[in-house]
């Protein structure tokens, strides 16, 4: 059975009819949603610099899910990690954590955006290295005891509630990633389900005797909205998931490869057909949460591209009428 998931980037390109304050008012009770009806996790991402404001403060936001609710997780995937000072992030986390132990968890990401780099005045061909150290950073900060970093005395207190902290997963694409988490004693989230990467990622964990790492592959669509005539529901949702998937095709530098990239979609018809975003009848979300194998999660991404809040509640108050109760009875 699936897992079942929210999602959300708040972004608000310019033709929406909504605001940047409404859809985060609407995040936080869309969440509140989720969790009295038992789905697991949010899931939330980060950005910086997009004129639709794309989520720049995923734990800012991870903060107030995780004050609104009192059971359901909070995945950031990813955080940029290479982007951020360690030591304050250590903090930021660790806080987090007391807040609502054990539901804040991060896949750590190298970033690509080469805009993003530059506004943090960052060296790009240097991502890679400053993820490790910091992910090392994470993992000495969480003992509570003083270490040297960079020539400095750094002591963060207090103690995250987690033992050892909230869970750091790698993220990437490539096999540089997959031994990267290996290496780094971390559990491996890959973009991509590319069941190459997990091989990778087993064969460098055994050299190195880290018995207790996990790779968790992306699968099922980016985007899921239920709705009882599609074809319909497509004409209205169409031009928001086509500014989703040609903005954030845009995006791509380098080799990374991403589960949820539609390459050189021109209208919305050509983003239907890719099967990356989905809008499903009650029957079809049923069979694709029944069908979903291990780690699958069912994700809703109710204000995807900056649709109305209107139109995200619609398809959740019918997931919630015709599908919830076949995919996990009361």
């Amino acid at each position: 059975m699936a897992m079942l998931g929210l999602r959300f980037d708040l972004r608000v390109p310019e033709f929406a009819s909504t605001t940047h304050a409404r859809q985060y008012a609407t995040a936080l009770d869309m969440a509140a949603w989720a969790d009295r009806l038992g789905f697991d996790a949010v899931i939330l991402s980060e950005h910086h610099g997009a004129p639709d404001g794309y989520l720049p403060a995923p734990l800012t936001l991870a903060a107030a899910i995780l004050g609104r609710t009192p059971r359901i997780a909070v995945n950031i995937s990813a955080m940029l990690v290479p982007l951020h000072d360690p030591v304050r992030l250590a903090e930021q986390l660790a806080v987090i954590d007391l807040c609502g132990p054990g539901r804040l968890s991060v896949v750590a990401g190298l970033g690509y955006r080469s805009v993003e780099f530059e506004m943090a005045a960052v060296d790009r061909t240097q991502r890679g290295r400053l993820l490790e150290e910091a992910v090392g950073v994470l993992q000495q900060a969480w003992t509570g005891e003083p270490f040297t970093w960079r020539g400095r005395d750094i002591v963060v207190t207090p103690k995250p509630a987690t033992p050892g902290g909230p869970l750091v997963m790698i993220g990437g694409s490539t096999e540089i990633a997959a031994r990267r988490a290996a290496r780094l004693r971390c559990g491996f989230s890959p973009a991509v389900g590319d069941p190459h990467l997990v091989e990778v990622y087993s064969q460098e964990s055994a050299a190195l005797g880290f018995e207790t790492g996990f790779c968790a592959l992306p699968s099922g669509p980016g985007f899921v909205y239920v709705a009882d005539d599609p074809d319909a529901a497509w004409e209205t949702i169409g031009p928001f998931a086509l500014f989703d998937a040609q903005t954030y095709e845009s995006w791509q530098e380098g080799p990374q490869r991403s589960a949820v990239d539609v390459k050189g979609a021109r209208t919305w018809h050509d983003v239907r057909a890719s099967g990356v975003y989905q809008i499903l009848t009650p029957d079809e979300c049923v069979a694709l949460a029944q069908d979903a194998a291990g780690p699958g999660m069912v994700l809703l991404h109710p204000l995807m591209g900056g649709l109305p809040p209107e139109l995200g509640w619609e398809s959740l108050e019918l997931f919630e009428r015709e599908v919830l109760p076949r995919v996990r009875p009361a």
